[in-house]
């Protein structure tokens, strides 16, 4: 591919990323994409097959970036220790009300029944790859993930409540559950 096909490629992905982040995969258009990109609808199949394949990639970049920033804490910290500080962040107002680096996992669970099987398995992919990273040992790993759940689902609450009151409440018990 030469460079400024990839770097087309990469800006229709970016718009892409940011409508999933907020309404998940299913809702954008291909013209609402490729107007934030900054491009016409004409130009999106020299590009990507199918809508489903343009979010699946998108899809799959923010979760992998989600786990390059956990690869990223020290590694002497035990699993117990990671999972406070993703839940910290996470489970914050900023993190709840961002609207470019928010995590794509709340918006996108209610559809991924409805899309092809390859959201599904990526987001099995992610949730088995992150587990490893916040379990210090295959007994922790129960624990981890029933941290996950709390955060995505606490995380996913908040947001349907929308900044206030009960919201930030939600997000406090969730972060103190985490363990």
């Amino acid at each position: 591919m030469n460079d400024k096909k990839a770097q087309t490629r990469e800006r229709i992905l970016k718009a892409a990323s940011a409508a999933l982040m907020q309404r998940g995969p299913a809702d954008p258009s291909v013209g609402e994409v490729m107007g934030a990109a900054g491009l016409t609808v004409g130009g999106f199949y020299a590009h990507f097959e199918s809508k489903d394949a343009m979010m699946l990639e998108a899809f799959k970049q923010l979760l992998s970036r989600r786990r390059d920033l956990i690869a990223d804490m020290d590694s002497e910290l035990t699993g117990e220790e990671r999972r406070a500080l993703v839940a910290a962040f996470y489970l914050s107002r900023k993190h709840r009300d961002s609207s470019d680096a928010a995590c794509p996992i709340p918006a996108s669970i209610g559809e991924l029944g409805r899309l092809p099987e390859s959201f599904r398995i990526a987001l099995n992919e992610h949730l088995e790859l992150m587990i490893a990273q916040l379990a210090s040992s295959p007994e922790d790993t129960d624990k981890a993930l029933a941290d996950v759940a709390l955060m995505v689902g606490g995380l996913a609450l908040a947001r349907a409540l929308g900044p206030g009151d009960l919201s930030d409440r939600l997000l406090r018990a969730a972060k103190s559950a985490v363990r």
